[in-house]
């Protein structure tokens, strides 16, 4: 069975989406359910941003009406993550555009790590204020992923990534995380027990 997930490395409920996803197959192969492949889809929450980066916490006061409100959301969220055991940072977050990022992601699944790739992203983003637009730092965090030797200056993906991208809006991928087996699928950072009937269902 293949599960896929529609996803951004700068969403923060995609992170915590992970992790009960994580906790929902648990389940699911303590069930004795079949095995299941679980794969990343690309998804731009801000495709038109800068791979230079600016900090978090500017970037979310500009879109939401000023710094107490984006404070108080950074705050919600980051309790949230803790609840499934993630340590949030975001007061180091760089927001940048991630279009690399999910290239070096689908390289990631052509050779077979594509979700310890994933991890490290959203570990690097979310805990460490790594720039995931800096082609530099997304090679180190790959390679340290067990992904060694991305080379981001050829372009050759580039138009398979556009492609897919386009995918995800084409069948109503709205918001993310966004969860999909089959014909069915599910939004939002869900809980555990959702994406177990999601399963279940299948």
């Amino acid at each position: 069975m293949r599960l896929e997930v529609w996803s951004d490395v700068v969403c923060p409920w995609c992170y915590i989406g992970k992790r009960r996803l994580e906790q929902a197959l648990e389940t699911w192969r303590a069930e004795g359910g079949e095995d299941v492949e679980v794969r990343w889809r690309p998804f731009q929450l801000d495709p038109g941003s800068s791979s230079d980066g600016r900090p978090l916490d500017e970037a979310m006061a500009e879109k939401f009406g000023g710094a107490e409100q984006a404070a108080r959301m950074m705050a919600g969220v980051t309790a949230t993550a803790a609840e499934v055991g993630l340590e949030y940072r975001l007061d180091r977050a760089v927001r940048a555009n991630t279009f690399d990022a999910h290239r070096v992601l689908a390289l990631a699944a052509r050779q077979g790590v594509q979700d310890a790739v994933q991890e490290r992203l959203f570990r690097g983003y979310f805990a460490e204020g790594v720039n995931l637009g800096d082609r530099a730092a997304l090679t180190a965090l790959a390679a340290e992923a067990g992904l060694p030797g991305v080379d981001l200056s050829d372009d050759e993906d580039v138009d398979a990534l556009r492609a897919e991208l386009a995918e995800g809006i084409a069948i109503g991928v709205r918001s993310v995380p966004t969860f999909v087996v089959g014909r069915r699928g599910v939004a939002g950072a869900q809980s555990a027990e959702v994406l177990l009937d999601l399963l279940r269902g299948a």
